[in-house]
């Protein structure tokens, strides 16, 4: 980079765009793990998919495609996803990551086609933690 251009926020040399969010939840590891694998938490962070499995491929109502690349359990899902409007897919990870009794769900994507889509998801990710923190203070 030259030093008179700027560097835009979320933006990378290798991936483009990219956004995270990630909230701590007062659950223990294999709870945050039954809970975002559960077809009421991905309706909401993914969309009403069939199963979630290594390999399964997914259209939803709205255009978005992908496949589940990565399954492992008690730590990660790894995936494609792609908007019917870009020309590329993105990937989106979403982690469980152990702290003590607690556990930290997060959230990466990256490939985004710019800074509107990168707001777009940030906003997104934002309100599907909210939601998911909503849903487990219900159930504790």
């Amino acid at each position: 980079m030259k030093s008179n251009e700027k560097r835009m926020i979320g933006k990378t040399k290798d991936v483009g765009f990219q956004v995270g969010a990630r909230k701590t939840f007062n659950i223990r590891l294999e709870k945050a793990w039954d809970f975002i694998t559960s077809s009421s938490a991905l309706a909401i962070w993914l969309g009403e998919i069939k199963q979630i499995k290594e390999g399964v491929r997914f259209q939803l109502e709205n255009g978005i495609s992908g496949q589940i690349r990565v399954f492992s359990a008690l730590s990660h899902i790894r995936l494609s996803w792609k908007h019917p409007d870009w020309e590329r897919s993105s990937t989106i990870q979403v982690r469980v990551i152990p702290r003590k009794d607690k556990t930290v769900i997060a959230f990466h994507q990256e490939h985004l086609p710019g800074i509107e889509e990168r707001e777009i998801r940030k906003e997104f990710f934002k309100n599907v933690l909210q939601e998911f923190e909503s849903m487990l203070t219900k159930n504790i």
